[in-house]
């Protein structure tokens, strides 16, 4: 049961979001069907790596212990390795969401070889027709690959990702088998009618029985990871208290490719835009905007 006092800073705010994305980039070598930031072309005017390394200072001096990084396809960003190395110099946290295309025998080394970097391999199928499908042609046997290489250079833990849709919860157990084989722990998150999500929810969105099969797998599966929860399978149970509100610009917020924060990665709209880091520090934005 949470405490009256922890239940009362989550309805307050904290000083500092608990979980902090950033999407490093829009830009994006694949075409996710139901890609939540609509990425394939790179923004205009995308935070330079100064200004980038900047923010990451400005993070730590927040005591923020962890950011996740996502895209767009983040590996992209030329200088990705020295934000996320500045990151760990800074005692930041990187947990980084990848399709591995771009993931070979040196970038697992290198990442292998920092201290609090989570890599998370998005995958939504259990063999390459029903992946690519949703990912685009080519996508399984990347991030198979990525997989591969994190395995020889050492890396521990790696992520399989996968978007719960209704062409892959009757494969669930041959999800769990694959990240067992390459020492990877499974993910699960749940489909959001954002970005090209919005036109593919109808057609993706598992169906009220796989729903329910959704939730006896997951409960029977307590090792597989769920990135935000379920809690919208409550209705199944009692909604667990804590989760059953939400924590927009009081937990978790987003900062955007050009530097815009926003208190949820699903409210990326002109109104709820909260500022910008080029403009106003990221702390202040998070500390007195009125919209958190």
């Amino acid at each position: 049961m949470i405490s009256p006092t922890l239940l009362g800073a989550l309805k307050g705010g904290l000083s500092s979001p608990i979980c902090l994305t950033w999407e490093l980039t829009y830009g994006c070598n694949l075409s996710c069907v139901h890609c939540l930031s609509d990425s394939g072309a790179k923004a205009p005017g995308e935070l330079s790596r100064q200004e980038a390394l900047g923010l990451i200072d400005d993070f730590s001096a927040m005591g923020i212990f962890y950011v996740n990084i996502g895209g767009g396809e983040p590996t992209m960003r030329r200088d990705f390795f020295d934000i996320i190395s500045h990151a760990q110099a800074r005692r930041v946290g990187v947990k980084f969401s990848t399709n591995g295309t771009y993931l070979d025998r040196s970038a697992a080394k290198r990442l292998a070889a920092m201290d609090y970097v989570d890599v998370q391999v998005s995958l939504d199928g259990h063999d390459a027709s029903t992946n690519d499908a949703i990912r685009s042609p080519g996508s399984f046997a990347g991030a198979l690959g990525a997989l591969e290489n994190l395995a020889r250079e050492g890396f521990s833990d790696p992520k399989i990702s996968v978007v719960a849709t209704r062409h892959n919860v009757e494969h669930l157990d041959e999800l769990l088998q694959l990240a067992r084989y390459h020492g990877a722990s499974l993910r699960l998150t749940r489909l959001r009618p954002s970005g090209r999500g919005a036109a593919s929810y109808v057609d993706l969105n598992p169906t009220s029985a796989q729903q329910r099969q959704l939730y006896a797998w997951l409960s029977s599966h307590p090792e597989v990871l769920t990135g935000d929860s379920f809690f919208h399978l409550s209705a199944l149970g009692e909604p667990l208290e804590g989760l059953n509100m939400c924590g927009a610009g009081r937990v978790v917020c987003l900062v955007d490719p050009v530097g815009d924060v926003y208190a949820c990665p699903f409210t990326i709209h002109p109104e709820f835009r909260a500022g910008n880091i080029r403009e106003v520090r990221f702390s202040s934005i998070w500390s007195h905007s009125a919209l958190f």
